[in-house]
């Protein structure tokens, strides 16, 4: 049996909690999500938790069990508390903007650079050098902040480019004069 798979999961009261025979229904204060239930698992509502089983034991469906339980755990607290995520800007002259849903950033390009990011995901800009995300969809923040970071990644010389709030840049020496 699955490590993971096996511990049941711990609604919270402002959850609720919907299950069909091919997907799962999450919604809370931040929102509602939706995952399909893979074929081979089971999911039971206890006392206030779910219960998830396997009805095989097959390779797919050992690796499904754990997977289900660890996106619907991602779901809950997406819907009740939110997923967060930070990026910094560095570089000289390095700023972003926001405006309603879009992103405007000049990061040393010809041109400033706009991002449209879905409704899903909330965007702020406290400082020009910090962009802060939110969602109740994991899965979606961290495709849109991968697809922000991509715009522009840190280089390994200078630093410069977007980076993820925390995330160390291993720098290289650059070019030396030999007499």
């Amino acid at each position: 049996m699955s490590r993971i798979g096996k511990i049941p999961l711990v609604l919270p009261k402002e959850v609720k909690f919907n299950v069909t025979p091919t997907a799962v229904n999450v919604e809370g204060p931040k929102g509602k999500l939706t995952a399909a239930i893979p074929y081979g698992i089971k999911l039971e509502q206890k006392d206030g938790s779910i219960v998830i089983s396997r009805v095989s034991d097959s390779k797919q469906t050992r690796a499904d069990h754990g997977t289900l339980r660890a996106l619907l755990k991602n779901m809950i607290v997406g819907v009740s508390k939110g997923h967060f995520q930070d990026l910094e800007i560095q570089g000289l002259g390095f700023r972003a903007q926001v405006t309603g849903q879009k992103l405007s950033m000049i990061l040393g390009f010809s041109h400033p650079v706009e991002f449209i990011v879905p409704k899903e995901v909330k965007i702020l800009a406290p400082k020009p050098t910090d962009i802060k995300l939110e969602s109740a969809d994991n899965i979606l923040l961290g495709q849109v902040a991968a697809q922000i970071r991509a715009i522009k990644p840190p280089e390994p010389y200078k630093g410069k480019g977007i980076r993820y709030a925390g995330e160390v840049v291993k720098r290289k020496q650059g070019k030396s004069v030999t007499k």
